[in-house]
């Protein structure tokens, strides 16, 4: 798979570009590497659709953990994403420092987000009880760190820039003030949620943070960005290869 068949595929012109294009098909030539060494999640020769089988078999009475689906995610499709952080010989995917993350052991500095990892999570879970499956928990997921949900927060002033001058710079996905801005947004999203519950007269279980992120959140945001910026970008320019944003 190269970047040019991508191109091809997705009809990618100068006037309709795709952010990230080689970034993508290094992707999914990983994905296929991914499959190939692991028969036992994937079966042999290797396709997706068998992880399903995986998580059936993991299920008891029926009954799988959100939490468990991610797990499997996070196991399955790990080799896909690019090498960046290690930590005991293992890459880290999409986790990054902060300086005010202190603990006591190898994990100092480190912030998890797992942010794709928790969005193809999610979109499983429709499938799955499509499937026959009772998948539980899903507000042990958290909030999706992405450009959408944080400029939503950016845009309508619930969190603001220390110096203004940087939302005219570039940003490395790895940067701590990117790092800071998606970590807000995922303790941001956990506090929307109970207001709009609340309001709606919900529970957190028929009205999970999953249904708040699609319904509203990243379409508000979204819609924000349209009425702040010609074409929609978002608040802050974060450089993406397309296997973060």
């Amino acid at each position: 798979m190269t970047a040019a068949k991508l191109a091809a595929a997705f009809q990618v012109t100068p006037q309709d570009p795709l952010a990230g294009l080689e970034g993508r098909a290094q992707l999914l030539r990983s994905l296929g590497a991914a499959l190939a060494i692991r028969p036992d999640l994937f079966n042999s020769p290797g396709r997706i659709g068998h992880l399903a089988d995986a998580l059936v078999a993991e299920a008891q009475d029926g009954t799988l953990p959100a939490a468990a689906v991610l797990a499997r995610v996070l196991d399955g499709f790990g080799p896909v994403w690019p090498d960046r952080i290690m930590l005991n010989g293992v890459s880290l995917g999409d986790v990054w420092r902060h300086s005010a993350i202190v603990t006591g052991d190898a994990t100092s500095g480190l912030i998890p987000f797992h942010k794709l990892s928790q969005w193809l999570s999610y979109s499983l879970v429709e499938v799955l009880e499509d499937a026959g499956l009772r998948i539980t928990g899903l507000d042990a997921l958290t909030g999706l760190p992405e450009y959408r949900n944080g400029g939503l927060f950016l845009d309508l002033g619930v969190i603001a820039l220390r110096d203004p001058a940087q939302a005219g710079q570039a940003h490395q996905v790895w940067d701590e003030l990117v790092v800071e801005w998606r970590a807000l947004t995922v303790a941001l999203l956990d506090s929307l949620a109970h207001p709009v519950r609340a309001l709606l007269g919900r529970t957190a279980e028929d009205l999970p943070l999953a249904c708040i992120l699609e319904g509203g959140s990243w379409a508000a945001g979204r819609k924000i960005a349209a009425v702040r910026r010609p074409g929609g970008p978002p608040p802050l320019t974060v450089v993406s290869d397309g296997t973060v944003f």
